[in-house]
């Protein structure tokens, strides 16, 4: 996928999981966990921005490595909103769906960047 794609789609989940965060209810558990996802999610689009002005491979590996964890947070907190049945199920859907596409999108970089360093 193109990067300048990617980085549109990183920055637009960080947008939604802005929004998302903007509707919780207003209890001590959603502020709670509603800041954890809030960190998570942003800190996706932030850090493969970051990758993407890497002065290495071992460096954009790490950074890339980085916003795989960030994903794989930001659906762990998704999936305690959805199971804790704090929000509606449409509105946590969503993010989870593109949260495990960028997961497996990322995870296949990381892979393909890993089996071509380990060959040179």
């Amino acid at each position: 996928m193109d990067a300048e794609i990617l980085s549109g789609r990183t920055k637009q989940f960080a947008l939604n999981v802005i929004r998302f965060y903007e509707e919780l209810p207003v209890t001590d558990v959603s502020k709670i966990l509603g800041k954890q996802l809030l960190r998570a999610g942003t800190s996706v689009a932030a850090n493969y921005r970051a990758a993407r002005r890497s002065r290495s491979e071992n460096e954009f590996f790490s950074k890339i490595s980085i916003v795989v964890e960030e994903c794989d947070e930001t659906l762990f907190w998704l999936e305690l909103f959805y199971e804790s049945h704090i929000q509606k199920e449409n509105d946590i859907e969503l993010l989870k769906n593109e949260a495990l596409e960028l997961i497996k999108i990322f995870s296949a970089t990381r892979k393909s960047l890993k089996n071509r360093m380990s060959n040179n």
